[in-house]
This record gives C-alpha cells, structure tokens and sequence, in this order.
C-alpha cells in the first residue's frame, strides 16, 4: 500500500466538528483566562512564535506533561512524479516533529475498568 493511499479517507474521517480551527483555540483560551479576545490572539500566537522561532533554531521545545516539539531530518531520496510516473529527486529536508508526553497520552487514552 502506497502512503498515499494510507491517507485516502482522511479528509472524510475528519469532520468540521472533530478538528479545532486557530479561532476557536483563541476564543476559548480567552474564554477560560478571562483575558480579552486581542490579549488571547496575542498569547496564543506569542507561544507559536516561540516554538517555530526554537524549531528554526534547531532546538527542541519541551512542555512537561504536554508533549516535546522538535526538528526530524530528512535525507534526499528518489521519488516519482505521481501524474507522470518519471522519476526524480526529493532534497534533503527538516520537518517538525511533536511527539505527546505522558500525561496527553493518559487523558486521550484512559484506562477502563
């Protein structure tokens, strides 16, 4: 099975209710700190500043009980054009990488009785 093949029904799997838009992670952060919706985009886009800023850096950002961001190298590999067939090359690359922390896993995965 191709990997694009492994992704083919994930546009369908995700519905507009399962996924959280920036606005809304904005509106209910605001809502939860009792901050204004300006301080809250404010907030939420200084915390994603920091994280691409390090990333970028090729440091590794760690949110204990959260998770760890970090940067996987990719090496250059040969590939095909998916429309042609032809083959070509795919440079080398960086790409971020989340990897959940302990506490994440446990509330999405919690132990049944």
């Amino acid at each position: 099975m191709t990997q694009s093949n492994n992704y083919a029904n994930l546009p369908a799997l995700l519905t507009p209710e399962d996924s959280m838009k920036k606005g809304e992670l904005i509106a209910e952060f605001a809502k939860r700190t009792e901050m204004s919706g300006a301080a809250a985009n404010g907030a939420v886009n200084t915390i994603i500043d920091i994280i691409t800023e390090r990333l970028k850096k090729g440091d590794t950002v760690g949110i204990t009980g959260f998770g760890t961001f970090s940067v996987a190298k990719r090496a250059a590999r040969k590939g095909r054009n998916p429309s042609t067939g032809e083959a070509i090359k795919i440079a080398a690359s960086k790409t971020p990488k989340f990897s959940a922390g302990a506490t994440l896993k446990a509330a999405v995965n919690p132990k049944k009785k």
